[in-house]
């Protein structure tokens, strides 16, 4: 199961990267960040962890896994940032809010919708707080 979820999670960041033209020479690189990331929340959520802190954790892989591979390369963090999240998104949650909110379910809505908003949260501050450790490292440097 988990080889599995690490070779679609591959597959499916592989392929945003080739729709929004990644340099190839970073086709691998950025897909493996997604798969890495996909593995610490599927991980983690499959283990009783809320999908709050698992796609915090999820996201904070992808940003070590990018900040190392910048300093390392020699480019820009975005190029491994950007794909490595796309596993991540909560599309399901967003998916399901809409459609109870078509459906009339306000509470369903409010719960589903809620969750959404704290897992997009919780990426974006794995990102940001790994982002912040890295600076204040080099900085220091």
């Amino acid at each position: 199961m988990l080889i599995e979820n690490f070779i679609f999670s591959l597959l499916a960041t592989w392929g945003y990267c080739v729709v929004f033209n990644v340099p190839k020479r970073f086709l691998l690189l950025s897909s493996l960040g997604g798969a890495f990331g996909w593995m610490g929340y599927i991980t983690l959520n499959s283990n009783g962890t809320a999908p709050v802190t698992a796609a915090f954790a999820g996201a904070a892989i992808v940003a070590i896994w990018g900040e190392i591979l910048s300093v390392k390369l020699k480019d820009i963090v975005t190029l491994f940032f950007i794909p490595g999240i796309v596993p991540l998104v909560p599309g399901a949650g967003m998916y399901y809010t809409m459609l109870a909110i078509i459906e009339k379910d306000f509470a369903k809505a409010a719960i589903v919708g809620s969750e959404t908003l704290f897992v997009a949260g919780a990426i974006a501050s794995g990102l940001i707080t790994v982002s912040s450790i890295s600076r204040i490292i080099r900085g220091k440097k």
